[in-house]
């Protein structure tokens, strides 16, 4: 066959996961790590000042990558990330607050939620409406979610869950800022800023939640810096790959956080019954299905 007859055949159609992706993934990776550690952490810290601690170290260690640029650092990198801050510290605070009470594998998969509510945040604050195999992935993660979170016994909203839940909203509404920024301003300035806003809130707010500083424990330390490396590390992360990975898509990506966080609570101890792990299942086939396009044939 010669070259031209080869260069006429359409390329098969494939899922297409480049570095971006990847990225994303390895992020849902240690992200789902993070709620087994923050759960424990909350038996020797209150919840607003390990944010604080956590996303301090954050700032200092994102502080040397940022420093070569941060003198061009603009009014609008000032606002994206304060704004992204502000949803982060709304979002991590109350999350740490509900693993206070619950077991981080069920904090993962009530957080989860936000996979739902992107495509009409997305929808209302971009003006992006998503393609058909983003809502059939959303259904299924929906599904998929509602199986994890309430298995067996029903979804019993105790205060924990509660503040969980509510935590979801500010998630979906980070993610939604990240990209909606991304590609107009600089990675570095804006992560440092959003880490720096989120730690001085959470340290900010004790004082009116009546939260005193803890007694010195080194598990609290220790958890906090090990997760202000991976804090900082994951967002940066997230605001690289979000300027040429679709909100819908990146969301998609996250939504295989409670599966990471459900294997790493199983190998500390917890247990899912069968209809959680086929919820699990479901999660990761959202995730597939949100990458298939559906075209319609060109008439001959």
């Amino acid at each position: 066959m010669s070259s031209g007859d080869a260069s006429s055949i359409p390329a098969a159609p494939s899922l297409t996961i480049g570095p971006a992706e990847l990225a994303l993934i390895g992020v849902t990776l240690l992200w789902g790590g993070t709620f087994l550690i923050v759960h424990e952490a909350m038996r020797h810290s209150g919840p607003l000042f390990f944010v604080g601690l956590r996303f301090g170290t954050a700032t200092i260690l994102a502080l040397p990558l940022a420093w070569p640029v941060l003198r061009g650092l603009t009014a609008r990198e000032l606002i994206a990330g304060g704004t992204i801050g502000l949803g982060i510290f709304a979002g991590y605070s109350l999350q740490s607050w509900g693993l206070r009470t619950i077991p981080s594998s069920t904090s993962a998969f009530i957080t989860a939620a936000y996979v739902p509510l992107m495509p009409v945040l997305q929808w209302l604050i971009l003006r992006r409406r998503p393609r058909l195999a983003s809502w059939i992935g959303v259904a299924l993660a929906f599904i998929g979610l509602v199986l994890i979170a309430a298995p067996e016994e029903g979804l019993a909203l105790g205060t924990g869950e509660t503040l969980t839940l509510i935590s979801t909203v500010a998630i979906a509404l980070e993610i939604i800022f990240i990209s909606l920024w991304a590609g107009t301003v600089n990675v570095a300035r804006v992560t440092l800023v959003q880490l720096g806003v989120t730690s001085l809130l959470a340290f900010a707010a004790m004082a009116p939640a009546g939260e005193a500083a803890p007694p010195f424990s080194w598990t609290a330390v220790l958890a906090a810096g090990g997760l202000g490396v991976m804090t900082a590390l994951i967002q940066f992360v997230m605001n690289w790959a979000q300027q040429t990975v679709s909100p819908t898509r990146a969301t998609l990506i996250y939504a295989g956080e409670p599966v990471w966080a459900g294997i790493i609570g199983r190998i500390a101890g917890e247990r899912l019954p069968p209809a959680a792990l086929l919820g699990g299942l479901l999660v990761v086939a959202a995730v597939i299905v949100s990458e298939l396009r559906f075209e319609r044939k060109s008439p001959r």
